[in-house]
């Protein structure tokens, strides 16, 4: 994705009281020792309306980001809110914020020299899984993570039981995209880092959490936009 300005947060005091104003995962409201709060979806897509897109939010996207706080809420409620933020602000930038799972960017031909065995980088190929020809064009990067490799979608295929190596494309439904950028980051099926190794009651990075998912790439810019979530999410009980 293309480069952007990384937001800043000192001398900005209406992103400040928006962070104190959300919930923490530790603030959350509890029955008889049952969960029973969910998340203020009112004041999370007004938020976030106004923080990280302008104003003005279109239909898709308010699909795909109820996609995910759905998901979240069926299977990780009791969760450190700090995951849900940084997966957000992962797939905010991973799909150029349209909060639908797309296709990375370039051509067969693009793809076949950057991820091909038979390509510029053979040992990237290698790194990926990338064992035939023409694995290049078939499995770049698909979905919320920019899902990339044969050994990727193959690892999935088995954890989801949908056919990830014969239709790729798979990854690119909602639901598909949505389990595997949630499961993936916190089980660290990426690159072995997960979510629990820099959100947890010692440890708050979000800079190094990126490298969940790719390195340090654009660390700075996903902090931001992932202390951005952060400070959209609270809770109700109505």
């Amino acid at each position: 994705m293309g480069d952007e300005a990384a937001p800043q947060f000192a001398g900005a005091p209406h992103l400040t009281t928006q962070m104190n104003m959300a919930r923490s995962h530790f603030d959350r409201i509890f029955l008889h020792g049952h969960f029973m709060a969910s998340i203020n979806r009112k004041f999370f897509f007004d938020q976030v309306r106004n923080d990280l897109y302008g104003g003005t939010l279109k239909a898709k996207q308010v699909e795909g980001l109820s996609a995910l706080l759905d998901y979240w809420e069926t299977k990780y409620p009791k969760k450190d809110d700090r995951w849900l933020a940084y997966v957000l602000g992962t797939a905010f930038h991973e799909v150029d914020k349209k909060m639908q799972p797309i296709k990375e960017y370039g051509s067969d031909a693009y793809f076949m020299k950057r991820y091909d065995k038979s390509g510029n980088n053979p040992q990237l190929a290698a790194a990926l899984g990338n064992t035939e020809v023409g694995d290049g064009k078939k499995f770049p990067g698909r979905g919320f993570v920019q899902l990339t490799g044969r050994a990727n979608y193959t690892d999935w295929k088995a954890r989801l039981n949908v056919d990830l190596v014969g239709s790729p494309d798979l990854a690119l439904q909602l639901d598909v995209a949505t389990k595997i950028i949630f499961d993936g980051m916190v089980l660290g099926t990426f690159t072995g880092k997960k979510l629990a190794d820099y959100f947890n009651t010692t440890a708050d990075d979000w800079y190094n959490a990126r490298r969940i998912v790719n390195r340090l790439d654009k660390a700075t810019i996903i902090e931001g936009h992932a202390k951005r979530f952060y400070a959209a999410i609270s809770y109700t009980t109505a």
